[in-house]
């Protein structure tokens, strides 16, 4: 095995990498859309079959499965090299057929084609890569989640559990628009606020009646006020509903939070004020109950980690991505999981991709060779 041969068979399959990206772009698999997701799966588990690539799913009965592979040699124990990734994305069941798979000037556009079905395809042709070729300094183990869009609820313990046993993690979420990846990332908790109040005929009987809504936008107006953009620290109620009729105070109401943060120390501090928030009634008589739904720690750049970028970034050079560098990100991934554990994570590897969550999502297809080269060397400088 030479690195050339790696490198030149990964040029050989850009177009076998892009129709597959067709495909599992082509599935509908949002975060709730269990049999979608597992679709996905199904069709990289395809791969993964018709390359002698031993895989496994392991089951849950609401999300999708977690799927793995490994590129070892029999009997190895080594700690092996961690590539990681998520197939769910944000949309609903039917966007696949309203928006399909599309090429148009060196771009491709659809559902979750950045976010993030391209690095999942570029990581399982850089694993059958050296299955074909061999000369990986380490074993390859590639984890395929389900459910990242939404807080990895099933997928997280999943995760931290194989960042653990890693030797390193490459988390192959889009490249960033400037071709850079990730070193750091903000972390995130989503929350629901279920506010309760009384009923009564808005007219005839006013007096009796406690609205649910009102107290809510006093309780968002408070969260709000939590926002300290110097510290990195931003507070959006981005989904509310509520009330029983336009003549009726509201017996109830809800928002959804989010929150992201940069100094994980500040969670405690911010978690405290919106808990106080939430347990202390503006308009007499309510209450309400906060419920954490998902969360993503903070990727903090270790020593281990900054030694990993490096060596990335001397791979990415070797396959002429001569001006790459980190950056901080203020979305939040999986890769926060992997590098709270203490192993070395490096994030956004993938191909190089914008607009992710928008109808107007796009992955630069001139990227997905390079990134995928520059994976691979940076596995065999490893």
């Amino acid at each position: 095995m030479s690195e050339t041969q790696i490198t030149d068979w990964l040029a050989s399959q850009r177009q076998a990498m892009i129709d597959l990206l067709r495909e599992v772009v082509n599935i509908d698999s949002g975060s709730y859309d269990k049999e979608g997701v597992d679709a996905v799966g199904a069709r990289f588990e395809r791969h993964f079959s018709e390359h002698g690539i031993p895989s496994r799913r392991e089951s849950h009965g609401t999300f999708g499965d977690a799927l793995h592979a490994d590129i070892a040699k029999p009997g190895s124990n080594e700690k092996p090299v961690l590539l990681m990734g998520h197939r769910d994305t944000v949309f609903g069941k039917g966007e696949a057929g309203r928006r399909p798979f599309t090429i148009k000037d060196k771009r491709a556009y659809g559902p979750g084609v950045a976010d993030m079905k391209a690095g999942l395809v570029m990581n399982i042709f850089v694993a059958t890569a050296f299955h074909k070729f061999g000369g990986n300094p380490h074993p390859i183990k590639l984890l395929i989640t389900s459910d990242e869009e939404i807080g990895s609820p099933s997928s997280r313990p999943v995760i931290e559990r194989e960042g653990r046993s890693a030797r390193a993690v490459f988390n192959s979420e889009p490249g960033r628009p400037t071709g850079n990846v990730v070193t750091s990332r903000k972390g995130g908790i989503f929350m629901h606020m279920a506010v309760t109040g009384k009923a009564a005929h808005s007219g005839a009987n006013f007096a009796a009646g406690i609205s649910a809504i009102g107290e809510l936008a006093h309780k968002i107006i408070q969260i709000h006020a939590l926002t300290d953009l110097t510290k990195g620290i931003t507070l959006n109620v981005g989904l509310i509903s509520g009330g029983q009729s336009v003549n009726t105070t509201a017996p109830y109401a809800e928002g959804q939070i989010d929150m992201r943060y940069v100094d994980p120390k500040d969670r405690a501090t911010v978690m405290a004020e919106i808990e106080r928030i939430v347990a202390t009634p503006y308009v007499p008589g309510t209450s309400a109950v906060l419920t954490i739904k998902g969360e993503f720690v903070p990727v903090v750049q270790s020593e281990s980690s900054k030694a990993l970028f490096e060596n990335y970034q001397a791979a990415a050079k070797q396959a002429g991505l001569t001006t790459l560098q980190g950056e901080f990100s203020g979305g939040c991934a999986d890769s926060g999981f992997t590098a709270a554990v203490g192993t070395p994570t490096i994030c956004g590897v993938g191909p190089v991709g914008g607009l992710a969550h928008s109808p107007e999502e796009y992955l630069e297809l001139d990227s997905i060779v390079p990134r995928a080269q520059a994976l691979a060397l940076a596995i065999l400088r490893g």
